[in-house]
């Protein structure tokens, strides 16, 4: 049997369309890896291969009868344990032991994979209500990043990160609301693409309205550029339902990603003036960045001039972020079900304290948070009045060590700084305030061998732009991580099946 975990997704999906391997064999194969593999990283929370192994029969039949069964036919994919995925599975809303339910709906990227001829095997791990940058919670404990065991996978989308570095899977589900695709991406040195706003459809029910403040959306992790750009090009479309969504003309994004960059003028920021960055990780992508000149583009210092501190502006996102939670808590609770008071020791302490300031605002203190994100997006407009595309680090630091109390964060003073721990660390969520689609691409290892991320933002509705020049990179310089084959795969925390 050959290596498939060295595969990309399109790769596979092409030996299953040819009949050189069944997707029967494909499952097997993979079960057998998360199955020895999984425990070390806890990557996994909930599997389901039985479920798997009939969808492979059903596309042995269609294979059988000549029919083409999509560019990824066969390949396996994981979803991620925070909002419903997949109808009649379960979801525990990030490690949430009372929230655990029954998914009523497939997710966006569940209908978009198996259009494509994917086949999920489970869900993976992810913090309580995805409100952070690290992935750990007090049902199922951290995830490591295959690159070290011990060391964050990076969040909220970490779980699906790690099992798609390691092999697991090649390609997982994620959600960015303020980095949770990028920042794990980066720490798993993984290829992670958020979509700009009006791309990819958002339906929310009651609140249509709920995924945009910042804005969140649905998306997929892989190992390479063309794996992300066949998941777009089977999630992106127009939905009248979305307040958000637009009608843009049809888009081939495999082709796309194709487009040269020579001649844009791109700028490269360390910090957006407002972070405190590791020498190292500013050393390393600076000089992932510079490689655009080797394919005729140009690279210039972008400089950011913002009136608040990073930490006013983390601050800030983690006070957004809980409009929509605050408020489903408040009707859980008027219908009996209090979450804070009889399941506090589920949920961590930071999550219910901007919960609670929330809910205890005032309507200027809602007029304050829109002119914050209106400077925000007037410092990034005024960027891309100059430059095609922005590139900076993904994170100040790399990856943070678990912790064994089920609240891994990011530091809380670095370089002489006091940082806010649950995002602050991480220059991601000004794109999710903007609606600017931007990705991570591993640009390097540390010193220490840990994977760093360089962000690209792109311009709102220019998506193609972001995934061109995330494409010439990859061509610049491929990324290929030897993940460690020979670690104690007993070690670090075990799997829980549903």
């Amino acid at each position: 049997m050959m290596e498939l975990e060295k595969l990309s997704g399109t790769q596979l999906g092409r030996l299953v369309n040819q009949g050189v391997i069944s997707p029967a064999q494909v499952v097997e194969y993979f079960r057998n890896r998360i199955e020895t593999r999984n425990p070390s990283l806890n990557a996994f929370v909930y599997t389901e291969f039985d479920e798997a192994a009939r969808r492979a029969e059903q596309l042995e039949q269609r294979l059988a009868r000549g029919e083409d069964c999509g560019p990824l036919a066969g390949v396996p994919v994981a979803l991620k344990d925070f909002l419903p995925s997949k109808k009649g599975w379960t979801n525990s809303h990030g490690g949430v032991k009372s929230l655990i339910q029954k998914d009523p709906a497939d997710s966006v990227f569940t209908r978009a994979a198996e259009k494509a001829g994917a086949i999920a095997l489970g869900k993976t791990n992810a913090p309580a209500f995805a409100f952070r940058g690290t992935t750990d919670n007090k049902l199922y404990g951290p995830t490591s990043t295959p690159f070290r065991v011990g060391y964050n996978s990076g969040g909220s989308s970490g779980g699906s990160a790690a099992a798609v570095a390691d092999g697991m899977i090649l390609i997982g589900e994620g959600s960015d609301g303020g980095g949770s695709i990028r920042i794990p991406s980066s720490w798993c040195g993984c290829f992670g693409f958020k979509a700009g706003v009006g791309t990819i459809p958002s339906v929310n029910r009651p609140d249509a309205w709920s995924a945009s403040h910042p804005y969140c959306f649905n998306g997929a992790i892989t190992k390479t550029v063309e794996d992300s750009a066949v998941m777009l090009n089977h999630m992106a479309g127009f939905d009248s339902r979305d307040p958000n969504s637009v009608r843009l003309p049809k888009r081939d994004f495999t082709e796309l990603m194709k487009q040269p960059v020579s001649g844009w003028r791109i700028g490269f920021t360390e910090d957006f003036g407002v972070f405190p960055v590791d020498p190292e990780i500013a050393a390393i992508v600076k000089k992932a960045a510079m490689r655009f000149c080797d394919a005729g583009a140009s690279v210039e210092p972008a400089e950011f001039h913002f009136a608040h501190s990073g930490m006013e502006l983390a601050e800030f996102w983690c006070e957004s972020i809980c409009f929509d939670t605050a408020a489903d808590m408040e009707i859980w609770k008027q219908n009996g079900f209090d979450l804070v008071r009889d399941h506090r020791d589920e949920l961590p302490e930071e999550f219910i304290y901007w919960n609670e300031k929330i809910r205890n605002g005032t309507f200027m203190e809602f007029r304050r948070m829109n002119d914050l994100r209106t400077e925000i997006l007037d410092a990034m407009e005024d960027a891309f009045d100059t430059y095609d595309l922005i590139l900076s680090p993904v994170t100040v630091c790399a990856p943070v060590k678990n912790t064994a109390d089920g609240n891994t964060r990011g530091p809380e003073v670095f370089m002489g700084q006091k940082m806010e721990p649950l995002i602050g660390f991480c220059e991601t969520f000004f794109a999710n305030f903007t609606g600017s689609p931007a990705a991570s691409v591993p640009a390097g290892l540390t010193a220490s061998g840990l994977p760093v991320g360089m962000q690209i933002i792109g311009r709102k509705f220019r998506d193609e732009k972001v995934l061109a020049a995330a494409g010439t990179f990859e061509q610049l310089s491929p990324w290929s991580y030897d993940i460690p084959l020979n670690r104690n795969l007993d070690e670090g925390i075990r799997m829980k099946q549903k």
